[in-house]
């Protein structure tokens, strides 16, 4: 049996600690490590003394058909990486340059999902001083995110333009968003083209659209529109 490489270890040890899910949907452990030491964990799972999902018996965005990526402040759950960065300040642990590992798999399957955080998850590890993200591909490679280059992404575009966003790929699987309501193929991990609300004639239109629509935002700049 081949020795696995270290970010392996931290993310099968990830894995185990996802077990303890108590997500319908979705089935993330996650991990923080500083100087080669494990210094917190955090699963998915409904907040402390509140009843989640499994003793529910059903999961409340399953009911509303709301896509993966949006609209979190329905949902009962608080998200593995946030578990982790508020385990680590109830024990008065500094996170600032740390590396935070998450396992994701789908829970109905048991298949790899790729591990990218939601927006808040992700200014979450900003503001929390991580140095390093390193997640599971759905195809069962390691990818590394350094969170400096998150931050310069939204320096120089905006969140809306985020190319490594949680949930595109799913909502496919999931039948919560269309294959036609993604504009291509190169913009599946582009929020942009995510169709989050449905109108009062039944069609989604994106986030992006909407903040146009009502004179919000302008169009991003060409440069800002390419991955």
């Amino acid at each position: 049996m081949a020795r696995p490489s270290k970010d392996q270890y931290y993310l099968d040890i990830a894995k185990e600690v996802a077990q303890r899910g108590t997500c319908f949907r979705s089935r993330f452990g996650a991990l923080i490590v500083k100087d080669d030491q494990i210094i917190s964990t955090g699963y998915i799972g409904a907040p402390r003394g509140v009843k989640d999902c499994m003793e529910r018996g059903y999961c409340l965005r399953d009911e509303l058909k709301i896509p993966h990526g949006t609209q979190y402040e329905v949902c009962r759950s608080v998200h593995a990486e946030m578990n982790a960065i508020i385990n680590a300040a109830r024990a008065g642990v500094s996170l600032l340059g740390a590396t935070m590992f998450l396992y994701s798999e789908n829970p109905k399957t048991g298949e790899l999902i790729d591990s990218l955080p939601c927006y808040i998850c992700k200014k979450m590890v900003i503001n929390a001083g991580i140095g390093k993200f390193i997640g599971n591909t759905k195809e069962g490679s390691v990818k590394i995110f350094h969170v400096e280059d998150w931050v310069s992404e939204w320096k120089q575009g905006d969140v809306l333009d985020d190319k490594h966003q949680y949930g595109g790929d799913r909502n496919i699987v999931d039948n919560l968003v269309s294959a036609d309501e993604i504009r291509n193929k190169n913009q599946a991990q582009d929020v942009s083209s995510y169709k989050v609300v449905d109108d009062e004639q039944g069609n989604f239109k994106s986030l992006k659209e909407i903040l146009m629509e009502e004179g919000k935002i302008e169009e991003f700049p060409q440069e800002f529109e390419q991955s």
